[in-house]
């Protein structure tokens, strides 16, 4: 940990990902692109940590489904700061390139309206992440 614990700080999130090696291989590299670091591994888990916040992927064997619909209740999609446009459309970019799809590609990148933006993007897996661009 990065210091005292701040009360009502995010201190992790669990997703259970119906495959974890598809799972390391798509948000590894964003993930550490962002700055997060590895933090945990084990044979069906991962994690990633930036401060004393991390992020845990794992295969489950209670899962009660195959796959993920962001679409339903429960999680949608994890949103991330990011400086500026440019480095929103690096990693964005690079992220693609690693087997993301871009969402909205035809309203890219005012997606979420003219007042903001963000780049949407969708791993193999069904799951969706938003990098917000705080300067553009």
């Amino acid at each position: 940990m990065t210091g005292p614990a701040v009360t009502g700080a995010l201190h992790h999130v669990e997703i259970w990902v119906p495959h974890i090696g598809r799972a390391a291989a798509s948000f590894g590299p964003l993930l550490e692109a962002l700055g997060y670091e590895p933090f945990q591994e084990w044979e069906r888990g991962r994690s990633w940590r930036l401060g004393a916040t991390y992020l845990v992927f794992e295969e489950s064997s209670a899962l009660s489904a195959g796959t993920h619909d962001r679409l339903r209740p429960g999680l949608n999609h994890l949103a991330f700061h990011v400086a500026t446009r440019a480095e929103m459309d690096r990693l964005a970019d690079g992220a693609v390139r690693g087997g993301w799809r871009l969402l909205f590609p035809d309203r890219h990148p005012h997606a979420g309206g003219e007042q903001s933006c963000a780049a949407y993007l969708e791993d193999a897996d069904g799951f969706e992440v938003e990098l917000v661009a705080s300067e553009w």
